[in-house]
């Protein structure tokens, strides 16, 4: 490979949330950070670099998006993701999480319905509860080793729903949603009047074998109901930057969420997210396949030594992403007692599955994002803590 993936990086005492939030959020320092949906690979140098030549100007001030910014948007997605979109209708957002709180507060009343998919990723149903909005909880099933959705379950609760927010693909499970499943939802969601917000990010993580289809470009029908949210900070390793965007292909509802989004000043990103984007998009596509290669073999690395190692847990193997939800419940242990096991006897940090609804019992996150060496360590550990 032209990247080396193996190299550790120190990153304890940079303010990082995954090394330096440990201690806040256990209590203690000494456990080992398998948590964070960061990586623990350097942002590529293409990054980097970009941002170094900007500096050297040594003048910054306000800045408008730069055209290098929606061409590779543009290109990117198109080849990438076979998403066909024009200038105006890209839009920056600081952040998916925000952005998602704002489309709540855009497109929805305070009581309005909002559906999600526990086990999520959390911030969905946080920032609509924390809205005042009223969450709808239609759980995904969990079997064969993969997450899966119950329509039948999925056309009663959208009922009275204003937005359903489609994590694609999953997160926490590492799902890529089939064109199938895609259409159903689009189809359900035009019926019933209700709006999509497509999160997206981690769309350029979709593994070796799969393919990522944007829901916007699954059906007209999709396209003319949603809202997809997009970002390369997950897939280069740049979360500091707030590089997100929107793609709105429906004029009306770009329009209204576009005056929201200017009415508050909240339209206009930073130089940085611009010309990280670009330089991302523009020159990424080498590093971005030896990473997913790596991560790819991290994941087969990791299911080999569940499988000689620790029976007692499995996992749903991710088809996209460096997250791997973890199945424990054949340990027999409550949640208070699984997450103990992972602290205070392997000395790990990871997410409590529980974080992403009560669907996630018996489960826990982990982030093969890192060198090898440092998964066999928290492997070998866990394993020792089982016996």
């Amino acid at each position: 490979m032209k990247y080396n993936f193996d190299e550790i990086t120190v990153r304890k005492g940079t303010d990082c949330v995954k090394y330096d939030g440990v201690l806040e959020t256990w209590g203690r320092d000494d456990l080992l950070p398998m948590w964070v949906a960061d990586m623990d690979f350097r942002t590529p140098p293409f990054i980097i670099n970009a941002i170094r030549q900007r500096l050297d100007h040594e003048v910054l001030g306000y800045t408008l998006p730069c055209q290098s910014w929606y061409d590779s948007i543009i290109n990117w997605v198109g080849k990438r993701h076979g998403i066909q979109v024009k200038q105006e209708e890209i839009g920056f957002v600081p952040g998916i999480v925000r952005a998602i709180a704002f489309a709540v507060n855009c497109f929805t009343e305070v009581g309005d319905k909002v559906m999600v998919q526990p086990p999520v990723y959390h911030p969905f149903f946080l920032v609509s509860e924390r809205n005042k909005r009223e969450v709808v909880y239609s759980p995904l099933e969990i079997r064969d080793g993969q997450v899966h959705i119950n329509f039948d379950r999925f056309r009663q609760d959208i009922k009275g729903c204003k937005l359903f927010i489609l994590c694609n693909p999953h997160n926490p499970g590492g799902r890529v949603w089939n064109l199938e499943e895609l259409q159903t939802i689009a189809d359900i969601c035009h019926e019933n009047g209700t709006m999509v917000i497509s999160d997206e990010i981690h769309a350029d993580l979709t593994l070796p074998g799969y393919r990522h289809h944007s829901f916007s470009t699954v059906s007209e029908t999709a396209r003319m109901n949603s809202i997809t949210f997009m970002a390369p900070s997950k897939a280069f390793n740049m979360p500091g930057i707030s590089s997100s965007y929107s793609l709105i292909f429906n004029e009306v509802i770009r329009e209204k969420f576009n005056e929201f989004m200017e009415a508050s000043e909240l339209a206009m990103g930073n130089m940085f997210a611009y010309l990280a984007c670009a330089a991302a998009y523009s020159n990424g596509t080498e590093w971005l396949d030896q990473m997913l290669s790596y991560v790819q073999g991290n994941i087969d690395f990791t299911e080999r030594f569940l499988q000689e190692r620790i029976p007692a847990i499995s996992m749903l193997k991710p088809q996209a992403s460096y997250l791997i939800f973890l199945d424990c419940r054949k340990l027999g242990l409550s949640q208070e007692a699984l997450v103990n096991l992972f602290v205070d006897k392997a000395h790990l940090a990871l997410n409590d599955g529980t974080m992403f609804g009560p669907e996630g019992k018996g489960f826990m996150r982990l982030n093969v994002g890192c060198p090898r060496s440092i998964l066999k360590q928290a492997l070998e550990q866990l394993a020792r803590a089982i016996g």
